[in-house]
């Protein structure tokens, strides 16, 4: 009995020595010196995103740029100021009809007109001008000529009123409303992503830490493994499956630590926190991933919230509203144009500059008015463009509805995927601690020689594998309510943010 009761007794003795001394060695870190090191919570990545995103700053300024195209519009009903000025020189024959005798003629026109013209919305067409003319000729004595005059033309069919002359105005407010709604659309888009990799940055962290522990569990299995071959009470075979399962936990450290690397480096381009050294910096990760999932059980509110606040929907139905105001001016091009007009004149006559002006006061006066009628005898032009500003309305209008079915889908898919998830954590937390016994269970069977080292280390990547379903089910339920709350495009007003229109 003396011979078998020494080995397991060395055997014993070792198994008491502390479990760091079989630990894997720490791997080297760089110290503050030689790297820049971040704290980051999912608030902070929040922050960082909207102030540092190279993206961000260039879809920021499309608001301003449309901001301009109403003034552009509105330029077309700003007052015009004009003025002429000619001069003409002229020899003639002329025939007097008392004789019969032909003489020449010599005379020198010069000209000047001033004026201010505008374009109102209603199809008015103001004119005032303040015009002088000199004419000397060698036939009569010089003459100057004073006239202020003012036209007002209206237009009575085409052209007429404000809901047609408004339009580009119309149209470009619209435009300037759907750019903002752009804006919101891209920055909530840019704010989930960001958060995205954030938790996937925080999951593949954890994972790292499944594998270091998984990692010193197996070499201490190993180790264990050894010591029972050297003493006797294993067959050498059964290092095979020890140092196997070391090596597997070894690829897979390196797979997660080249993924958290890759993971790191999405995340800083996203946040962009100092322009020129960003790859360079280590992200510590604050917040905390698990949480208490609930269940959702108001899906008619979410699905309300979505057709509300979805900026992709928003600028759907402006697009109809701009392309029902297209279908207002199409169809009055369809009409004739007919125009009334007035002609108002005062003229001063006098033989010279000054004296021109004061005879405005006098008897002298123009009046013109009358009717401008014309039209196309064959309207093909504009009734094409009426047919396709109304079929155009008809596609905006199927797929604002095609878009508002999808957003519904949206919605009740992250619904689901957010249900899943919640579900999952409590499971894969289940499955966990059950693999925990089981794997306890198979090394107690190990340490009485009923179990073989083959079987510990299947226990053991079960175990592996629950540990890390278990935290891909908590990231996957914060992933999930990240991205229903883009689906119903309230992920910027939940986070404190206010983009508007």
């Amino acid at each position: 009995m003396r011979t078998p009761d020494l080995p397991r007794l060395l055997f014993c003795l070792v198994l008491l020595l502390p479990a760091a001394a079989t630990a894997a060695p720490a791997q080297p870190g760089a110290t503050a010196g030689q790297e820049k090191i971040i704290e980051l919570s999912v608030e902070d990545v929040a922050l960082q995103v909207l102030q540092n995103n190279r993206d961000l700053r260039v879809h920021r300024l499309t608001p301003v740029i449309a901001g301009t195209f109403e003034k552009l519009e509105r330029g077309v009903f700003d007052p015009e100021l004009f003025t002429e000025f000619a001069a003409a020189r002229e020899r003639a024959s002329e025939t007097a009809r008392s004789t019969g005798t032909q003489f020449d003629v010599e005379g020198r026109d010069t000209s000047a007109v001033a004026g201010l013209r505008q374009f109102l919305p209603t199809g008015t067409t103001l004119e005032g001008t303040l015009e002088q003319r000199r004419t000397i000729s060698n036939r009569a004595p010089e003459q100057q000529t004073a006239r202020l005059g003012l036209t007002v033309t209206q237009a009575l069919l085409q052209g007429f009123g404000p809901a047609v002359n408004l339009v580009d105005v119309r149209q470009a407010q619209l435009e300037i409303t759907a750019s903002r709604y752009e804006l919101r659309g891209f920055t909530e888009a840019l704010l989930a992503a960001a958060e995205t990799a954030y938790w996937n940055f925080v999951l593949a962290r954890e994972q790292i830490a499944i594998f270091e522990s998984s990692l010193a569990v197996a070499r201490q299995q190993r180790d264990e493994t050894e010591l029972r071959i050297e003493v006797g009470l294993l067959p050498e075979v059964e290092a095979a499956a020890a140092r196997a399962e070391v090596a597997r936990r070894e690829q897979a450290l390196i797979d997660a630590r080249s993924l958290l690397e890759e993971r790191r480096l999405r995340l800083l381009r996203l946040l962009d926190p100092a322009p020129g050294s960003t790859f360079d910096w280590r992200i510590r990760a604050t917040s905390e991933p698990r949480l208490t999932p609930t269940p959702v059980t108001d899906l008619p509110d979410h699905l309300q919230l979505a057709g509300r606040m979805r900026p992709d929907l928003n600028e759907a139905r402006l697009q109809r509203d701009r392309q029902t105001l297209e279908t207002v001016v199409t169809r009055n091009g369809l009409l004739p144009k007919l125009d009334v007009f007035i002609t108002l004149g005062k003229t001063g006559y006098a033989d010279s500059f000054g004296g021109s002006f004061r005879e405005l006061d006098g008897n002298g006066y123009d009046l013109v008015a009358g009717l401008r009628l014309s039209r196309p005898l064959s309207n093909r032009a504009a009734e094409a463009r009426h047919t396709a500003a109304r079929a155009g309305r008809r596609q905006v209008e199927e797929a604002l509805a095609n878009l508002s079915q999808l957003i519904r889908l949206d919605v009740r898919l992250a619904i689901n995927e957010l249900d899943r998830s919640r579900q999952q954590i409590t499971a894969s937390a289940a499955t966990r601690a059950l693999q925990e016994k089981t794997l306890a269970a198979e090394k107690e069977r190990f340490d009485v020689g009923a179990s073989t080292t083959l079987l510990v280390a299947q226990a053991q990547r079960d175990l592996l594998a629950s540990r890390i379903a278990e935290i891909e089910a908590i990231v996957q339920y914060r992933l999930a309510l990240v991205n229903l709350y883009l689906a119903e495009g309230s992920l910027l007003e939940r986070r404190g943010i206010r983009i508007g229109p």
